[in-house]
């Protein structure tokens, strides 16, 4: 487990740099054994907190050289990184790293949006709405194999997920995982990604309704509950997990420590489908 504390991606809110701190901190109410699996996580997966990785916080190319050198060193020991962001700019040097070993990669992103942007309307390639595209762009994720679970709100135009369909990869809004329910949302995912495939999880806290995840920097109201984003990581059980994120939490909008409760429960379901990979 390893903090990304950087937010210098961001187009909105920042803030989301303090949320390791801050989801470590409240991570000390979870207990190791998992009903619905039937496992104690924290016994049948080695976990080490490997602190943070260390750049400096205005260099958007050093983070990036940064977390690609940490995450390639330690897949190549066969260690599955969990990263906490940070926002979501953090994951594309994490999928350089990641297909670098594997080969282009399955990506379950729950989110809001579909960070599919380019540089026209910030003048900024590399922010926190444009990590999907570089990452298909650049041949990181398998056609066909990119999930994006939760996309809701206004886009900038028709075409903004012209890129995701053209390469056959497939989007489940928030109303739609609301009236099929999580489970066979993700029956299909796994259906489609197979047992044996790398899969690499991103979770952006955004996908989840601001009534239940007010600390984050882009809120969109009408997201999924709670419930149902434990939920759809539960339902990643039995696929081949190499990888996963946190990101988007923003502490200094969050409230009671609500969001910050959620990404470490979030964090741990998530150890909890690598714990049963095997």
């Amino acid at each position: 487990m390893l903090g990304v504390p950087y937010d210098g991606g961001t187009t909105y809110q920042p803030g989301a740099r303090l949320a390791p701190f801050h989801v470590r901190r409240v991570s000390a109410l979870l207990q190791s054994h998992h009903p619905v699996h039937g496992i104690d996580v924290f016994r049948d997966l080695r976990c080490v907190d490997g602190g943070n990785i260390v750049f400096p916080p205005f260099d958007r190319e050093a983070m990036r050289a940064a977390v690609e050198a940490e995450i390639r060193q330690l897949s190549a020991a066969l260690v599955t990184p969990l990263v906490f962001g940070g926002d979501h700019s953090v994951t594309l040097p994490i999928l350089r790293a990641l297909a670098k070993r594997h080969g282009p990669l399955a990506v379950v992103q729950v989110d809001a949006h579909l960070d599919l942007s380019t540089a026209e309307v910030w003048g900024e390639d590399f922010h926190h709405g444009t990590v999907f595209r570089h990452a298909i762009d650049e041949g990181l994720i398998a056609d066909g194999q990119l999930y994006q679970l939760g996309l809701r709100g206004p886009r900038g135009a028709e075409t903004d997920d012209a890129l995701a369909r053209a390469r056959g990869h497939h989007a489940v809004s928030a109303d739609e995982i609301g009236e099929r329910g999580p489970k066979r949302v993700c029956a299909e995912v796994r259906e489609r990604i197979g047992r044996h495939r790398p899969v690499y999880v991103s979770f952006d806290i955004d996908a989840v309704d601001p009534a239940h995840a007010p600390g984050t920097g882009t809120p969109v109201p009408g997201g999924i509950t709670a419930r149902e984003a434990l939920a759809l990581v539960r339902g990643l059980a039995g696929t081949n997990v190499i990888g996963g994120d946190i990101v988007e939490v923003c502490p200094p909008l969050d409230h009671a420590d609500i969001t910050a409760h959620l990404a470490a429960h979030l964090a741990w379901e998530l150890l909890a489908v690598i714990a049963t990979r095997s």
